[in-house]
């Protein structure tokens, strides 16, 4: 019988803000795919997600009556576990819910096993290396890789997998510190340098000249130039130019004008502080190398400059010289100079051109997601 489950979310989802301002926890890409994704392979079924309801409707209503948590990541040893609850039943590690069986919780079971489970925005960039590794693996056990061009040069033992229709012509491929995977129609463009593990989604490029260190991941959809280390870009977003970004995470649907640059290590080599939404105040992440997070529809102008640690919430528009704010709210316009509030209708209508230049309407659903968290948008 196939384990048919729902994804909740927790109060925990805001520890994961602004990544999760407009989706489940379970949407997270983390490694080549997201959380959903990963359960989905593995179980070979379709997942059901329960989240907030202002974001519910972009989810339908969920049926699966076995519930498990949206940050957590599946292991064998806990679908098998996860399986065998009987109704009422819970599964819990140090106090903390794992699944459980309908929603009454009638009997208290302790999962004593190992668990990857996310927990912090930045664990998506710091742990990206291993997760690449463990999808590569799932993604790829029985398949057979399309052929690399013979114009390319690899360097080391670890696999390249080629997806159907991919294109790479005259890049260096370096695989000693992991798989290289690129997915289905995607393209690397001549003079690239990329060191694995990495991954490439469908129908995402990697520019001229661009060099990619281990640990990124790009989803769907995506345009990368420039040089970019142990980053997540989400899908839909772009960083076609040259400029660095490191140690960092972009949602979907971003855009980093031209030379937009990131600091990801502080002067003084000081452990780097983050804005956490959930306790209002920035908090020790326990990295001396950490650089931006940025919600999905957020942009930044040419030549735009963020420190190390910034967080960029929702929609926001930066721009202008200097060094803006290491913490700016949803729906900003502006930059070091000064911030005004990006007016919904404005927000909206570039949403919506963004979009369509990718052949996806701003739906109905979606364009009251953004209308919520207007009215809700930090100060």
């Amino acid at each position: 019988m196939t384990l048919k489950i729902t994804l909740f979310d927790d109060s925990n989802r805001e520890e994961l803000f602004p990544l999760t301002l407009n989706r489940s926890c379970a949407d997270i890409r983390w490694g080549i795919l997201t959380i959903k994704e990963k359960w989905e392979l593995i179980l070979d079924s379709q997942i059901d997600i329960k989240t907030e309801s202002y974001i519910q409707p972009l989810y339908g209503n969920p049926i699966n009556t076995i519930f498990v948590n949206s940050r957590l990541l599946p292991d064998p040893n806990l679908i098998a576990v996860i399986s065998n609850l009987k109704i009422g039943d819970a599964l819990y590690k140090d106090g903390f819910l794992l699944a459980k069986n309908g929603e009454t919780e009638l009997n208290k079971i302790d999962f004593n096993d190992d668990i990857r489970i996310l927990n912090q925005v930045w664990e998506i960039f710091q742990y990206n290396h291993r997760e690449i590794n463990l999808d590569f693996e799932m993604l790829t056990k029985g398949r057979i890789s399309h052929k690399l061009s013979v114009t390319n040069k690899v360097i080391g033992s670890n696999p390249i997998f080629l997806d159907e229709g991919v294109k790479a012509e005259f890049a260096i491929f370096n695989t000693t510190e992991g798989p290289i995977y690129l997915g289905k129609e995607s393209e690397v463009m001549e003079g690239a340098m990329i060191r694995g593990p990495f991954s490439l989604g469908e129908y995402s490029q990697v520019k001229m000249g661009a060099r990619i260190y281990s640990g990124s991941s790009f989803g769907p959809h995506c345009k990368v130039g420039g040089e970019v280390s142990n980053s997540v870009i989400f899908g839909y977003s772009n960083k076609g130019h040259e400029g660095f970004l490191g140690n960092s995470v972009l949602g979907e649907w971003c855009n980093l004008g031209a030379d937009t640059n990131n600091s990801n290590l502080k002067n003084n080599y000081e452990e780097v502080r983050l804005w956490n939404y959930k306790k209002q105040s920035f908090v020790r992440t326990g990295l001396q190398f950490c650089g931006l997070i940025m919600g999905d529809h957020s942009k930044s102008g040419i030549n735009t400059m963020f420190n190390t640690g910034t967080v960029v919430g929702f929609s926001s528009n930066i721009f202008g010289s200097g060094f803006p704010r290491n913490y700016i709210p949803s729906f900003s316009w502006g930059g070091a100079q000064g911030m005004d509030v990006y007016a919904l209708p404005k927000a909206l209508q570039t949403a919506q051109r963004v979009m369509e230049r990718r052949g996806i309407q701003l739906n109905k659903v979606q364009k009251e997601v953004f209308a919520y968290l207007f009215e809700k948008r930090e100060s």
